[in-house]
């Protein structure tokens, strides 16, 4: 069965949420997303008011200083939001990625480095307390003073389960990033060879249909193709022919559904899970909104990114990359209102830019 782009855009759009608002709490939504994506502190926030009915910052903060939610490096080596027990079996999964990801980063810098030394030494320095990365970073520079300090913090971050705790990740809180061995934040110990279907079925469930390369691009992880093939899946094709795969018994939307306008934040979960975006986005606007290690933040008219916003002076600032109807812009400054409330600006100004 050949899936148009219609279908798989509406399909993903309601795997995400995005299709309308869920009633969904905040923990089950980061569940259904399997990690969020957490660079920054606010991204996270707009990212779950833009799929959920009642969403406000307490609800991410209690789960943060619950310890149901942790913040670390997951996906890709990148910073994530992720609930506690998916922590658990998602950290050591991807652990092949990160540290692939700090040897091309630090691998030169550290290439005199006895790595498991490194680990063992920081586990030390952060046994029953929080340390910030930069006082990590100095203590483990006494043991290795011509190595740069930068390298290491950011390698002990690689190579152990770190998770940033409160106020890490709490709404509108800046400061140094603190560090936590994840099992004594936690009292558990990580899961050992987790099985790496656990995680093609996740992704499934909150982002298919997708091929090996989608999942490969989200998740970080190489060498994907025997496991997917041998886990009994549903197989569609795309228009150009390219096999997608899904869960047997996953639904998909109807490609007539109608899609409101949402607004997206920075590094949303949507625009980095998959290797051919064409689903959500022309090639030409992914370069325009993926520049380097950042994604923009963009806003979605019929279920395809149409632009990019910011919030500057306390205001909304969209920039469309086509000229749009009128009762589109009376939508997206609607939602817009919305958005700006929910960021603590009420009735600021809203700006359709050249």
């Amino acid at each position: 069965m050949t899936l148009n782009r219609r279908v798989l855009n509406r399909t993903t759009l309601d795997r995400q949420l995005l299709l309308s608002r869920s009633g969904m709490t905040a923990a089950q939504a980061i569940e259904r997303l399997v990690a969020i994506q957490g660079q920054d502190v606010n991204p996270p926030y707009f990212g779950l008011w833009s799929r959920l009915t009642a969403f406000t910052q307490d609800d991410l903060i209690t789960l943060l200083h619950g310890k149901q939610v942790v913040r670390g490096s997951l996906l890709r080596g990148t910073q994530h939001l992720a609930l506690a027990d998916d922590y658990l079996w998602l950290r050591p999964l991807v652990q092949p990625s990160i540290s692939r990801q700090r040897q091309a980063a630090f691998g030169r810098d550290t290439r005199d480095v006895d790595l498991d030394e490194l680990a063992e030494l920081a586990h030390g320095h952060l046994r029953g307390r929080t340390l910030s990365r930069s006082k990590l970073r100095d203590l483990l520079a006494v043991r290795w003073p011509d190595v740069a300090p930068m390298a290491l913090g950011w390698s002990a971050q690689a190579l152990l389960p770190i998770v940033h705790t409160p106020p890490s990740g709490i709404w509108n809180k800046g400061g140094g990033t603190p560090f936590t061995l994840a099992e004594e934040w936690l009292g558990r110990p990580l899961q050992t060879a987790p099985p790496v279907e656990r995680m093609v079925t996740r992704y499934l469930a909150g982002f298919g249909p997708a091929s090996v390369m989608d999942v490969q691009a989200w998740s970080g992880l190489t060498r994907l193709r025997p496991v997917i093939e041998a886990m009994g899946l549903r197989e569609y094709r795309d228009e150009q022919g390219k096999v997608l795969y899904d869960l047997p018994d996953a639904p998909l939307a109807d490609g007539d559904e109608p899609a409101p306008v949402r607004f997206l934040p920075y590094f949303d979960n949507l625009c980095v899970a998959y290797a051919d975006r064409t689903r959500l986005m022309t090639d030409e606007q992914r370069k325009v909104i993926s520049v380097g290690a950042t994604v923009y933040p963009t806003f979605l008219v019929d279920g395809m990114v149409a632009g990019m916003w910011d919030l500057q002076d306390g205001g909304l600032v969209m920039r469309p990359f086509a000229p749009l109807p009128a009762g589109v812009v009376a939508e997206l400054e609607e939602e817009g209102a919305r958005l700006l409330a929910f960021a603590g600006f009420p009735g600021g100004p809203i700006k359709i830019a050249e």
